[in-house]
């Protein structure tokens, strides 16, 4: 039964939040920003709501950082894997090499913000009072350097407005501005209920299978809460929007970061980065791994794949998550 549960929230996600993208966009292309801005912004924004609410209600409903931060992290880790998968899909040339350089930035200070999570896990982050409970060091940090790098984009993406998003995929015509935002509304309720929902799923099933919170968190609900940008990247890729499928994904990277800040004020009882297994360090360390493998595919670009089938860092990217995978496993059911 629970997995039944798990496959119907799956459902209730890939549906609400293509509907998400579909009705987000549409109010994004009145702003003709663009396309990297607008997915590092609102698509990231929208795709990333399940991991917002999943992480929040585990720690403050169920009682799980772990599950929390398996969550995010693994959801960072499968975002890259979408990288490459994108890369597969594009049979023409290499993804990377056909999206703008510019995204270097964004998942530099993507790695960045991974790091200081990691660290904070590794040295136990130092929290201080706030309102409504305690805020940990690292968290605040990366808030600060989010919110940085957040500006830093904006201004050089300012001078590259020639570069407008059309919509991912556009509401009729017949549908007002107000009609949009309803749906869009409607949409964001159901994909806010299903995150809920997916926390006790979670916890469910790391007590029937054992295998525990964080292996569940990074594994079934990171690759459950990233089904939205699953979907809207390769529907971006379809339409020919390279440069909004990347941004999108690691946009989403960043603000998954950023998602440690709600989830330090719902824990309540000291920095969550101080409460969660050790095992959270081979997470953060395959996100940080797979982040270099994605800049090197940027600045090392090449015009043709190999055998005309993937560039040169899907194969590694897919390797490294795989490896990743069974180390987490191994960690947690003591086989190292």
């Amino acid at each position: 039964m629970i997995w039944f549960q798990f496959v119907l929230c799956l459902a209730i996600i890939l549906f609400a939040g293509t509907r998400l993208a579909r009705y987000g966009d549409t109010i994004a292309d009145e702003s003709r920003l663009g396309r990297i801005w607008i997915g590092v912004v609102l698509i990231a924004f929208i795709t990333t709501m399940p991991e917002l609410v999943t992480g929040v209600s585990s720690v403050a409903l169920v009682g799980s950082p772990d599950l929390a931060l398996g969550v995010v992290l693994g959801s960072c880790c499968f975002n890259l894997l979408i990288v490459a998968l994108l890369d597969i899909r594009h049979t023409r040339t290499p993804v990377l090499t056909m999206a703008s350089p510019r995204h270097a930035l964004t998942i530099r200070w993507g790695t960045m913000l991974i790091a200081i999570a990691g660290a904070g896990i590794a040295f136990g982050g130092v929290a201080i009072p706030s309102i409504p409970g305690w805020l940990g060091i690292p968290s605040i940090l990366i808030l600060a350097l989010y919110l940085l790098g957040m500006w830093w984009i904006f201004r050089r993406e300012r001078s590259h407005r020639s570069d407008a998003a059309p919509p991912v995929s556009a509401a009729p015509d017949s549908l007002s501005m107000r009609a949009v935002g309803i749906r869009f509304a409607v949409a964001a309720a159901a994909v806010i209920a299903a995150g809920i929902w997916l926390s006790y799923i979670g916890d469910g099933i790391s007590e029937t299978t054992g295998w525990g919170g964080t292996f569940v968190g990074a594994l079934f609900l990171a690759i459950t809460t990233s089904a939205p940008e699953l979907v809207i990247a390769f529907t971006a890729l379809r339409i020919g929007a390279v440069a909004l499928a990347v941004a999108g994904l690691l946009g989403a990277n960043m603000l998954n970061m950023a998602i440690l800040v709600p989830i330090d004020l719902a824990h309540g009882a000291g920095c969550v980065l101080a409460a969660v297994s050790s095992s959270q360090l081979i997470i953060a360390g395959v996100a940080i791994t797979m982040s270099l493998v994605v800049i090197a595919g940027l600045r090392f670009g090449r015009s043709r794949k190999l055998l005309r089938i993937a560039s040169w860092y899907a194969p590694v990217l897919i390797a490294f998550y795989i490896v990743g995978a069974y180390a987490l496993f191994a960690s947690i059911s003591g086989m190292w």
